[in-house]
């Protein structure tokens, strides 16, 4: 049992082309020199998603490794020189789930002093409690392993990811800004269609003929209600919209009949969209309701990604009273909560991290703000027999990839939502505390 034990997850090193590309690997280095300095009785956990072997499409099984220490020798050497001082622990997730079905892995890793657990989830004593650590692959129908060992027993996801995550990866460096490697940082993937549409708008799009469509987008919604109104008139429902409107115009002298070509412009666009619109909702909605069938999309009456994971821990704590805190990751989005005075862990992703926001005005695309949430979790024991957990955000500036258009439709999006610096569970004691999370952890 060591004395602390430190949890990340789902860095997703790996995959073909582009998509061999870590953003975050100088950090996640110092991360790991910073581990070996410690002098620590620790535990480094990974669990699950540390490679990207389902990204890997040219080459088969064990071979994959041969790549992996190929694109990066710097970090392999540096897990060697870690688990020197610091034991570290990796357990399979879906995107490297081959690592549980090859034995010749834990050999292979435990050359560079990395344990291989072939298990879909591990335990760890922390004081008088104990810490239960899993990917979380198995909460998603998705990416649920059907026989945990069997090569060959891959989810819907493994299919999905190997015809457009590492399409993308082989793809990207064609576009004019190689963004399309990022399609891993699109979390839900439902939101792949609009990232697709917002770069094609705002990155890969003509210039001019972005810029030409620009005022009618941004004023469409202006179009729409002048629509409203000229319809109103025509029918002769009610005129004073119309006229007061083309009272003001009167004001601005030549300008009205610029506004009026406008307007009437936008008509006919409004007309045209709204004609073609209908058999395309029909369609959209056949293809929809197929896709549903098929378990691909799935009901927005469904409850939220995070809550299966809920439900999990709360089965977990109840075999096991024991159990003072549920580790998981795959959904990639850092969290901690509390479910009857013990803690649910979500470790987050070092990948970059896109978050949507909607243009201010107009029916113009979402954008995708890009960020990082580099961060690790330390959980050690207390003095009164409790369990201490402690967050930690490493600092790294974000990639500031939005582009001045982007950036002049959009306000930035509001910071994530903060993760307690510090939190304390006692479950026998009925116990939690949490301390102010702008404020840095004192103590290690």
């Amino acid at each position: 049992m060591a004395d602390a034990y430190y949890l990340v997850s789902d860095l997703h090193i790996g995959g073909d082309e582009q998509l061999s590309t870590v953003d975050f690997l100088e950090e996640f280095l110092a991360f790991l020199r910073d581990l070996k300095e410690s002098e620590e009785d620790a535990e480094l956990l990974i669990n699950g998603d540390a490679f990207g072997l389902w990204e890997f499409t040219e080459v088969e099984g064990v071979a994959k490794f041969d790549e992996l220490l190929a694109q990066y020798p710097e970090l392999f050497e540096q897990l060697r020189a870690t688990g020197e001082s610091v034991q570290i622990t990796l357990i399979p997730g879906n995107h490297d789930y081959e690592l549980a079905a090859y034995d010749e892995y834990v050999d292979r890793l435990a050359e560079y002093n990395v344990d291989l657990e072939q298990a879909v989830s591990i335990e760890r004593d922390v004081g008088e409690y104990v810490i239960h650590v899993e990917h979380g692959m198995q909460e998603d129908p998705h990416n649920r392993i059907p026989d945990f060992g069997n090569p060959y027993a891959n989810p819907p996801g493994y299919f999905v990811n190997r015809q457009i995550t590492s399409r993308a990866g082989q793809l990207s460096d064609r576009g004019k800004y190689n963004w399309l490697k990022d399609i891993q940082a699109v979390t839900p993937m439902t939101q792949i269609p609009d990232w697709l549409l917002s770069n094609y708008f705002y990155r890969e799009m003509s210039a001019w003929l972005r810029y030409a469509s620009l005022p009618f987008l941004l004023l469409f919604n202006v179009g729409v209600a002048y629509v409203a109104i000229y319809l109103l008139d025509h029918f002769d429902i009610w005129s004073l919209p119309l006229n007061a409107f083309q009272n003001v115009l009167a004001r601005f002298g030549p300008v009205e009949g610029v506004v009026d070509l406008f307007f009437a412009a936008n008509l006919v666009i409004v007309g045209l969209l709204l004609v073609v619109s209908i058999p395309l909702y029909i369609l959209f909605r056949d293809v929809r309701a197929t896709l549903h069938r098929f378990g691909i999309v799935r009901s927005q009456r469904e409850p939220n990604d995070e809550s299966p994971y809920e439900a999990r821990a709360r089965s977990v704590f109840q075999s096991d009273p024991s159990v003072a805190a549920y580790v998981y990751g795959h959904t990639h989005r850092a969290s901690l909560t509390t479910v009857e005075d013990r803690a649910v862990i979500n470790t987050g992703t070092w990948l970059k991290r896109l978050r949507r926001v909607e243009p201010l005005i107009g029916v113009l695309p979402p954008v995708f703000y890009a960020s990082f949430r580099l961060n690790y979790f330390r959980i050690t024991a207390g003095d009164d027999g409790s369990v201490v957990i402690e967050y930690e955000r490493i600092p790294t500036a974000n990639p500031d990839e939005e582009t001045v258009l982007q950036r002049v439709l959009t306000r930035p999006p509001s910071p994530s939502v903060p993760i307690p610096a510090r939190t304390v569970v006692d479950p026998d004691a009925e116990r939690v505390e949490t301390s102010d999370p702008s404020k840095r952890r004192a103590e290690r």
